[in-house]
């Protein structure tokens, strides 16, 4: 296959790119490196970017803004592809505040740009919008909870398994980035059901991995192993540091992608998580990272959370494994940490 990847240096973009690559299809990644226009140094990919160049013999690396609609017509127009995944974004829940018009540019804008360009020139191609867990706004909050002694859970056994596709997506907090993504997930679903393309959309909780250049105000497993490995101290917003998310592993991401492309569902959405086996709150993720790491994780608390921020986020999978049971999560919590606490260490 021919294969386009955009965010291609980022987290899921630069998995996809090696997964698939590995696997001897064409790859062209396009990343102009916003992440670093967005976060500073911290959130640089030019290192991503030099080992996949490294570790690749068939991925040609564009840096091409997806805001370019003239730019990204061309290119669709040089290359006719088999696959899109559309990972790339303004990601941080937090930084939109900063950056709304740039924020909707980048996230809307961009993949309608994408969509279309499909439509016109790549009509049969398959393609992946990576979406996220906050076009639900703070509606997940709404589900009773009770407290316990590390952690928030869901009272009711009817919501163990956690948040369905079936949450709504309007008339609740979003933050900027959450309306953004709502605006491309929409549009995507339109895309497919409208036009009959093979689009997918996967709302992605916290994803990660080793390759994630998590930062402060994104990617919070990553940025908390960071500053756990350099003896700095991580900041907790609210909830008492009990508030839970449930992680997954890049690799599995990608796989949950292979499986969509080899049977699409034009226009359909699928919540994408670590689920219940690989959930935890704040507070639990600090003690695993000692345990596994065999060192105390300095931290302070802020009593203001994040406005929009979810207590209790799990993410219930059962549709994807309904329609796709050859998937499963490969990475349990543990591995993860003890895989990305071992990077970091590389780093030092």
């Amino acid at each position: 296959m021919n294969i386009l990847v955009t965010g291609s240096s980022g987290l899921i973009g630069s998995e996809a790119v090696l997964y698939f690559e590995h696997k001897g299809h064409c790859i062209l990644g396009v990343d102009n490196n916003m992440r670093r226009v967005f976060f500073g140094n911290q959130g640089d990919t030019t290192w991503n970017l030099q080992r996949l160049l490294q570790e690749t013999k068939h991925f040609t690396h564009m840096d091409l803004d997806i805001r370019n609609r003239e730019l990204l017509f061309r290119l669709f127009r040089e290359h006719r592809f088999d696959l899109i995944i559309h990972c790339a974004a303004q990601p941080s829940h937090d930084k939109a505040k900063e950056l709304p018009l740039i924020d909707f540019d980048v996230n809307a804008v961009g993949t309608i740009n994408l969509l279309e360009a499909t439509r016109q020139l790549s009509p049969e191609a398959v393609f992946i919008l990576m979406s996220t867990n906050k076009v639900y706004g703070d509606a997940p909050n709404e589900l009773p909870l009770k407290e316990l002694e590390t952690r928030f859970d869901y009272a009711r056994p009817e919501d163990y398994e956690g948040i369905t596709e079936e949450c709504r997506i309007d008339r609740c907090l979003h933050s900027i980035f959450g309306a953004s993504k709502v605006a491309a997930d929409v549009m995507a679903q339109e895309y497919g059901r409208y036009f009959g393309l093979n689009v997918g959309v996967f709302r992605g909780g916290c994803l990660t991995g080793s390759a994630h250049a998590g930062v402060e105000l994104h990617g919070f497993l990553s940025y908390l192993v960071k500053t756990a490995v350099a003896d700095q101290t991580y900041t907790v917003y609210g909830y008492k540091g009990k508030q839970v998310r449930d992680q997954i592993h890049s690799y599995d991401v990608i796989r949950a992608m292979e499986e969509f492309v080899q049977n699409p569902r034009s226009g359909e959405v699928y919540n994408l998580g670590g689920g219940r086996e690989n959930n935890a709150s704040i507070l639990e993720c600090i003690h695993l990272i000692e345990k596994i790491g065999g060192s105390k994780v300095r931290w302070v608390y802020k009593e203001q959370n994040r406005i929009g921020d979810h207590i209790c986020y799990i993410t219930d999978m059962s549709k994807f494994k309904s329609h796709y049971p050859n998937w499963e999560v490969s990475y349990s919590l543990e591995g993860i940490l003890q895989e990305m606490i071992a990077a970091e260490k590389t780093k030092r």
